[in-house]
C-alpha cells in the first residue's frame, strides 16, 4: 500500500529531531512542523497503526524498522535535490524547500539518475581553476 506524502512528512520529521533531541514527543513534532497538536496526535494514531511508529510509556515516539526506512528514504531524496538545485544556483533556503515538494513524487529511477549525475559533477574540478 503506498504511503501518503503528508506521512512521509512526517517519519522524515520524527528522523530529522531524532537526530537533535533525546526524546521525540509529539509537541516536538508539532512545533518543527507549524501544525496543531491535535493534528499531530491523529497522524501520530495512524502512524502507530501503520506500524512506522511506536509511543513508548512517557510518550517518547520512536520510528521502527519500516517507518525507519521510509524516513531515510525521503531524507536523503530530500537532501540529494536539494543539493542539485543549489548546484543550479537556487539558493539554499529555496532549495531546501523546493526538494521538499520534489522529494515525494521523484520517481525512483529519476532520483537514481539525478543522484548519479550530481555525484559526478561533485568530482570534477572545478573549471574556473584551469583556465589557460
Amino acid at each position: 500500500m503506498p504511503i501518503h506524502e503528508s506521512a512521509e512528512n512526517y517519519l522524515e520529521t520524527i528522523l530529522m529531531l531524532s537526530k537533535r533531541l533525546d526524546v521525540v514527543r509529539s509537541i516536538d513534532i508539532a512545533a518543527d512542523m507549524r501544525f496543531s497538536k491535535p493534528s499531530v496526535s491523529i497522524a501520530m494514531k495512524n502512524l502507530r497503526q501503520e506500524g512506522f511508529i511506536e509511543v513508548q510509556s512517557g510518550g517518547s515516539i520512536v520510528l521502527t524498522q519500516s517507518g525507519l526506512k521510509i524516513a531515510e528514504r525521503i531524507y536523503e531524496r530530500h537532501c540529494v535535490i536539494a543539493r542539485f538545485l543549489m548546484q543550479l544556483g537556487v539558493e539554499e533556503p529555496v532549495a531546501f524547500e523546493d526538494a521538499c515538494k520534489i522529494e515525494h513524487d521523484i520517481s525512483t529511477q529519476s532520483f537514481q539518475a539525478l543522484k548519479d549525475f550530481l555525484a559526478r559533477a561533485e568530482k570534477k574540478p572545478s573549471a574556473a581553476g584551469t583556465a589557460g
